[in-house]
Formats: C-alpha cells, structure tokens, sequence
C-alpha cells in the first residue's frame, strides 16, 4: 500500500484553545487506504504504480526479441508495407495475463498502466545504431476519445520519449473516420482502409517509429504506414505493446 504524507497545520489563540485547524489530507492517499492497488491478476495489495506482483510478473509472456532482428511481427508487416524494424512487448494470449493488461489500460480507466508497460518495454528495447528519428501514436477516433477520455498509447509514447531522447507527435496522424475495433470486425470490414487516415503536415527524410497497442491483423497499422511512406523518402518502423 502506499503512503503518502498529510500536512496538517494548527493555529492557537492567547488562551490556549484552537482557533482553526487546516488539514489537508492528499486524496491519493485516502484513495490507497479505502481502495488499495491490486494485482491484475492474484489480486494482492501491491505498490501503488504496479500492475501485477511479483509472482505474477514472470508469467507475463515477453517476447524477448530484438528490436534490430527479424520476428514474426516484421514478417506479418513485410507483407504489408515496407517496414525496417518491428518489435512487440508481449504476446497477447486469449486467456494470458497480458491481455489483462492491455484491456485495463484500454477500457477500465486506468490510464497510468502506460507507464508501467513503457518501463517494460525499454528495458527491453535496444535501437543500437538505428534510432528513430520521431515517435508517432495511431491515433483515436475523436467519438472514442471523448468516450474514453484518454488515448491509451499517449503517456506510453511520452515516457518512452523521455527515456529514448526522441521526440513523439501526437498530431501527425489524423484519423478520418472511426471503424470498429478489428477483432469486433467481419473479414470483409476488415481490409477497408482506404483514406482512414491522412498526414497533417509534409514530413520528409525521417525514420519514424509508429506506435499501437495491439497488432491483430495489421490493416490499421498498414493504414497508417502508407500515409507516412508516400509523404516523401520516409522510411518506418513499428513498435506494439502486443501482438495477437
């Protein structure tokens, strides 16, 4: 559970007794008391800025690849789209702890967990000598952003940002018109891509690193890929907290 510190402040008159008392009690802490954070998964009390416990962390699927060598999800978007490198965190299994994950960063409001899962994936992530030079997010229909009241891939790009030293735009992408979610989607939806996203500026010359949550059949990843590639000599990558 976590602590955090109260301030409380006393003012006396003459006689004594108690003219006022200010105490400010930081809502945080009466939250940790009343509502203590619990593992994902066990549903152990755990520190207020973790996900799972420790236990349950190694059962958490990483892929453990390298950012710099072929993997299944560089094949999956080589036929697709050019891409230089592809890298996914986790595996995101129908049943497994990551997609518990996933879906309490995306639909039960928490919104921080992109914190914890941009820890996880630098510690796993080296660029060596091929840095990008911007991180993009894929961008939310604004319907669903008003309804979900974040984007789920902005605070992870940010801190990844933070620790890569590369700078991330948000505003890049523009997300013409909203699509069900691809796993709610029948296969003949699912290739329906065509003008779903657009640039809001000319970029030129960069290697950009385009960021989403899950990776399911790669249309929207593709999507986006193209609008990027044919804005002139872009090269790009592609980095994925899941792949399904």
């Amino acid at each position: 559970m976590r602590i955090m510190d109260a301030k409380v402040q006393f003012f006396w008159i003459e006689d004594g007794s108690v003219d006022s008392a200010e105490i400010i009690i930081f809502i945080p802490m009466l939250l940790d008391l009343l509502f203590p954070n619990r593992c994902l998964h066990c549903n152990r009390i755990i520190q207020g800025d973790q996900l799972v416990c420790e236990l349950c962390f190694v059962q958490i699927h990483f892929t453990h690849w390298n950012f710099l060598d072929d993997n299944e999800l560089k094949h999956k978007c080589t036929l697709l789209f050019p891409v230089q490198h592809a890298f996914a965190l986790v595996h995101f299994e129908e049943e497994g702890l990551s997609r518990k994950i996933i879906h309490a960063l995306k639909y039960s409001g928490r919104e921080k967990a992109g914190l914890v899962i941009a820890d996880w994936t630098a510690d796993h992530v080296d660029f060596g000598t091929k840095k990008p030079d911007l991180l993009v997010t894929v961008p939310l229909h604004p319907k669903k952003l008003r309804k979900r009241g974040y984007n789920q891939l902005h605070l992870f790009t940010e801190k990844l940002s933070e620790q890569w030293q590369i700078p991330f735009d948000h505003e890049l992408i523009h997300r013409n018109y909203n699509r069900k979610a691809q796993a709610l989607q029948d296969k003949s939806h699912r290739k329906q891509t065509e003008n779903l996203f657009s640039l809001t500026k000319p970029v030129q010359h960069r290697h950009i690193l385009i960021i989403d949550d899950v990776f399911t059949t790669g249309n929207t990843m593709s999507a986006v890929a193209w609008e990027i590639l044919k804005s002139g000599n872009n090269t790009v990558s592609v980095l994925v907290m899941a792949l399904d």
